[in-house]
């Protein structure tokens, strides 16, 4: 696999669906400016909007890292006033240091290496 995805799920706090969607927002336009490797970033609400999924997808691993810099002021106020139940998984080779990385801000991380698939390089 030559490059990383992950998906972050969290929950909406009740009643800051609007403050929430505004701080996406501000995390979709740091990473639209600022990130150089970040592939995908694509967030999804639950038919009652009490849950967010974000779909993402690195280069590398180290454009995981890029990413991070470029949003973890950002990603600190969306889960201190907006979101709570942060969780992620990596689908991918994974370092240890990206192990650390997701304990400190995700409470951990499951991972999965690609096993098989229609096509050699699963598709973004």
């Amino acid at each position: 696999m030559s490059h990383l995805e992950l998906r972050a799920r969290m929950t909406i706090r009740p009643g800051q669906l609007e403050g929430f969607k505004a701080h996406a927002a501000e995390l979709m336009r740091l990473t639209r400016e600022l990130d150089t490797q970040t592939l995908r970033y694509d967030w999804f609400l639950s038919p009652d909007s009490t849950q967010c999924e974000v779909h993402e997808a690195y280069e590398t691993e180290q454009g995981l890292f890029e990413h991070n810099d470029h949003i973890k002021d950002a990603r600190a106020t969306l889960f201190r006033d907006y979101a709570d139940n942060h969780h992620m998984s990596a689908y991918g080779d994974v370092s240890p240091q990206l192990i650390e990385l997701s304990r400190v801000h995700a409470g951990g991380l499951e991972h999965y290496s690609f096993l098989t698939g229609m096509h050699p390089q699963p598709a973004v």
